[in-house]
């Protein structure tokens, strides 16, 4: 198993229980491809540097999980056929940095 992280950037206009919604879908997805969450950190509503889709804010979400990278493209097929996800980025890791992260720093 690999270690990754990612970063699910969601539509502004969602509200919260939709927000929780989706996130249960994406860890409901990542299950079923043999992967596991090891953790989720809700940055909130930020600034996007340039405009996606007409929005200039999203939610972000940060993950950490655990799956073969080659059942990861499934994954990122069904998030990039997905509206209310603007956009998506994993990233392999060798380990998985400590939470809070600098961005829930950066806040405080």
């Amino acid at each position: 198993m690999n270690k990754f992280e990612a970063v699910l950037l969601f539509s502004p206009n969602l509200s919260s229980p939709l927000i929780t919604k989706e996130e249960k879908s994406f860890t409901k997805n990542i299950e079923n491809s043999k992967g596991k969450v090891i953790s989720i950190e809700e940055w909130g509503l930020k600034d996007i540097s340039f405009s996606i889709n007409n929005y200039k804010k999203a939610f972000y979400k940060f993950y950490q999980l655990e799956i073969k990278g080659t059942n990861l493209q499934d994954i990122k097929k069904t998030l990039t056929q997905n509206e209310k996800i603007l956009r998506h980025l994993f990233v392999k890791v060798q380990e998985h940095q400590n939470l809070p992260s600098k961005m829930i720093n950066e806040e405080k």
